[in-house]
């Protein structure tokens, strides 16, 4: 069931196996993209790259069909390159290799199996997200605020902080603006049923209306 549907010792690839290959790769990458759209956020062009990768793979692996080692070859030269400018996180990578994995198996002749797999990763992708969801810290933020050197920032909104937050963590702090500025960095931890933006606003009053940023911590998850 989960053989090949193309001969061990064949040369070229007819036109219905070529054809059949590249409609189920179009259908996983569609699958794949979806599930990657309802478990992290993306963009239009990330959740393209997903639906075409794994139709792009397999034709390359059909091209090479009948040589394994020059197939492993070329998918391992697919994993040095960047497919964003920018770096992606540890979900767009999973993501990427997912679809690089099932036009593999497709240019190979697998499609039962690439099938099978790519429910499988599917069922597993969604279950774990939700359940991670489900034990997320919900109150914990990542607060950026930019202040004039002349502040004292060990102590300046620690009256602030007390009244909004049930913690508070300064995480990092740079000079920025030709250092005439200071740019913090806190994690903090909301009080239930506090507005942020009246804790934006005072930290505005505070800091002389200079940027101030509040984020989930899942926005600013660490770049891979």
């Amino acid at each position: 069931m989960l053989e090949s549907i193309l001969t061990q010792t064949q040369t070229s690839v007819s036109i219905e196996s070529c054809l059949i290959c590249i409609f189920v790769a179009f259908i996983l990458g569609a699958i794949i993209a979806t599930t990657h759209k309802l478990t992290t956020r993306t963009t239009p062009n990330f959740l393209l790259t997903l639906t075409i990768l794994p139709v792009l793979v397999q034709v390359v692996i059909f091209m090479i069909n009948g040589n394994l080692g020059t197939a492993f070859a070329v998918a391992g030269a697919f994993s040095l390159v960047r497919f964003r400018s920018m770096a992606g996180n540890s979900k767009e990578i999973v993501s990427i290799f997912w679809a690089m994995a099932i036009g593999l198996a497709l240019g190979m002749g697998y499609v039962a199996y690439s099938i099978l797999v790519t429910i499988i990763v599917a069922l597993f992708v969604i279950v774990i997200t939700k359940i991670s969801l489900k034990v997320e810290d919900l109150s914990e933020r990542r607060l950026k605020i930019i202040i004039p050197e002349s502040l004292d920032y060990e102590e300046v909104f620690n009256d602030i902080f007390e009244k909004y937050t049930s913690k508070y963590e300064i995480r990092k702090v740079k000079t920025t603006n030709m250092g005439s500025m200071y740019e913090l960095t806190y994690i903090v931890n909301m009080k239930k049923d506090v507005k942020d933006k009246a804790f934006m606003d005072e930290i505005r009053c505070r800091n002389g209306n200079m940027l101030v940023m509040l984020e989930r911590q899942e926005l600013s998850e660490v770049e891979l």
